[in-house]
């Protein structure tokens, strides 16, 4: 499937917002100058589409996620009338300003009528809908879903970052299970953005663990595979202090790459689901269970990382081959460690937990 670029995203949105404006203003005016409706769409809904984006105001999002249901509602109207009321008056006097609109006064220019408020709520709101399913099921599978491109099983080529998180149990046991999935729960979200830059799809979390993953020629490219695993590291070493406060310590991973050749099928009925089959995805769930036996970090196989250019950043040891459970032949592993860590940490290290 070919990529679409986060410009071709928002040129596909920003499209679509226009053509809403177009069909308001023909619908309801009959303007000869469609344009002007498409401004005003532009204008009043891109702030709202930025918003649910985390484009801006991401502290206030943040805050309004954690209430209730009906007040988180009414939170998100109040702040949509809001930006499309600055939106349409943005519009209006830039317009008027220019003479393509002959309002009969100032406030005919800057105050949002009722009807074209109403519109363009609904006109957000199904894109927004859309966008959310879009993030639920992950870029991908939402398109594949889409096009029904898995209805019927396709042979392809995969990479798989298989991310297990270590001592959960042991944290679980001493904090109880609700602390436990709470600090999973904020560890999944550390994954989004490396995950998302990197183009890749989380595609399943299965307990403490998080399967992700790319076309393999996307993921080859420009070690995007590699580099997301070692950006996700860094994201969580670059936040410690807030995770010794919050939870008493660092998040430590072990994580494994491989890709080849899988089946991907669409299953289930009242329940849809994309899912991967063959011996691919099998080895790299065991390649990470090798982590832990060869007190490593982050292992991939030797075949994939032959068809890989690793970033500067990144220096890798081969281990050899090592036999693989369900496998009947052995696998070449490497190990791989940034490079300003490869001298003092070679190894996985203990973690860090706060002071008792």
């Amino acid at each position: 499937m070919r990529e679409v670029s986060p410009v071709q995203n928002w040129l596909l949105i920003m499209l679509v917002m226009a053509a809403s404006g177009v069909l308001y203003s023909v619908m309801f005016f009959q303007d000869s100058r469609p344009f002007i409706g498409a401004i005003f769409a532009l204008c009043m809904g891109m702030p709202i589409i930025a918003f649910e984006r985390k484009v801006f105001l991401r502290g206030l999002q943040r805050r309004i996620e954690q209430l209730p249901t009906f007040t988180f509602f009414l939170a998100e109207l109040f702040i949509y009338e809001i930006l499309m009321s600055v939106g349409f008056a943005v519009a209006g006097l830039s317009l008027w300003g220019l003479g393509l609109i002959t309002p009969s006064s100032w406030v005919d220019a800057v105050v949002l009528p009722f009807n074209a408020f109403l519109y363009a709520l609904a006109v957000c709101s199904l894109m927004i809908f859309v966008l959310r399913v879009r993030e639920l099921l992950g870029r991908d599978v939402f398109a594949s879903m889409l096009v029904s491109r898995y209805r019927k099983p396709v042979s392809e080529e995969r990479v798989f970052l298989f991310i297990d998180l270590v001592d959960s149990t042991a944290f679980a046991e001493k904090h109880g299970d609700l602390r436990a999935q709470q600090m999973l729960s904020s560890l999944f979200a550390a994954f989004a953005e490396p995950v998302r830059k990197h183009k890749g799809t989380i595609d399943d979390y299965v307990g403490d663990a998080a399967i992700i993953s790319w076309p393999l020629e996307r993921g080859v490219k420009f070690a995007r595979c590699v580099n997301c695993i070692f950006d996700i590291i860094g994201a969580i070493e670059a936040d410690a202090e807030n995770w010794l406060k919050t939870y008493g310590q660092v998040p430590r991973l072990r994580a494994a790459l491989h890709g080849g050749n899988i089946i991907t099928a669409e299953i289930g009925v009242d329940h849809h689901k994309i899912t991967y089959f063959g011996d691919t995805i099998n080895t790299t769930s065991r390649l990470e269970s090798l982590c832990k036996t060869l007190n490593r970090a982050v292992l991939i196989s030797a075949d994939l990382a032959q068809r890989i250019q690793l970033p500067s950043k990144v220096v890798a040891e081969d281990l050899g081959q090592h036999a693989v459970k369900g496998r009947g032949q052995s696998l070449g592993v490497i190990s791989l460690v940034k490079a300003d860590n490869h001298i003092a940490a070679p190894k996985l290290q203990a973690g860090v937990t706060a002071p008792t």
